[in-house]
């Protein structure tokens, strides 16, 4: 008699559903979309043989709850790693991610990444694909724009709000700067990454995008050129955090706008079937919350 033994992603879809008992947190969970949380459980059904849930909160069958306690058994088996004396491999994971996100968000929480999974290897490389700066064969890619990305699967890790910074020396001998009038003729630093016209068009200001002053294709170069009273910049509250503690750049006005764009963790299909590609998105998703 043929044994057919249930695809890995099934069995991790079911743990996590009679977990969560919610499709759309399953799917978060995962980085998978609600389809596909549905798929996984109707194949494994269709597997066993048996029905799993029984309602439509997601409440256990019989067979159900006798089965998740087997597949819990096998998946903690499978994530026990050998003894030093049997030379484990290691696993590896390529990560791409844009300049400022990476120094401002990732590397402070990355150790605690490291020392929940010391196993995995992580390669981290520069990625700017708003400006066509991609690196090549990484596994995940963090993004920053739309969100309108048809060539991957891809979940929002972050939002932010975007408000004027500036150093303090420059805030007190150019202002005071009360309305948002009094931006006019100030030295205003650019970036493809962060237009203007977000800041101008929430505050009814008919003004066309900057074409003068210095520009900047990185945001981390921009608030380092801001610090030092190059003049004033346009930047995400979270990305300027590192400046903004230390005090070497200061909001000028208490309003903040949302930014039209946010970060997307992105990857090609099938990449989460790797399960240390899984590990990454679910940690990072987590410690963004």
């Amino acid at each position: 008699m043929t044994i057919r033994i249930p695809p890995i992603q099934c069995l991790l879809t079911f743990e996590a559903l009679a977990r969560l008992r919610s499709v759309t947190q399953t799917s978060e969970e995962l980085c998978v979309t609600p389809s596909a949380v549905s798929h996984r459980i109707k194949q494994l059904e269709q597997i066993l043989g048996t029905k799993l849930f029984g309602r439509a909160d997601f409440s256990l069958t019989t067979e159900g709850s006798e089965y998740l306690a087997q597949v819990r058994e096998g998946l903690a088996s499978l994530q026990k790693f050998p003894s030093a004396t049997a030379s484990p491999g290691r696993r590896k994971l390529k990560l791409a991610v844009t300049p400022t996100f990476a120094r401002s968000i990732l590397l402070p929480r990355l150790k605690q990444f490291s020392d929940a999974y010391p196993e995995i290897d992580l390669t981290l490389q520069v990625s700017i694909p708003l400006l066509d700066v991609v690196a090549e064969d990484a596994d995940l890619t963090v993004r920053f724009g739309t969100g309108r990305y048809a060539d991957v699967e891809h979940v929002c890790l972050m939002k932010d709000e975007v408000t004027p910074l500036a150093s303090p020396s420059f805030a007190r001998e150019r202002g005071p700067f009360e309305t948002q009038q009094d931006l006019e003729g100030v030295p205003l630093l650019r970036s493809p990454l962060e237009p203007w016209r977000t800041w101008f068009a929430a505050h009814d200001l008919d003004w066309p995008e900057p074409v003068d002053g210095s520009q900047f294709n990185d945001i981390g170069l921009m608030c380092d050129a801001a610090a030092v009273g190059m003049g004033i910049a346009l930047v995400r509250l979270k990305l300027a955090a590192p400046w903004l503690e230390n005090g070497t750049l200061v909001p000028l006005y208490p309003r903040h706008v949302p930014s039209p764009h946010a970060h997307y963790l992105c990857w090609r299909t099938g990449t989460m079937d790797r399960w240390e590609c899984a590990a990454f998105a679910e940690w990072l998703k987590k410690s963004l919350s």
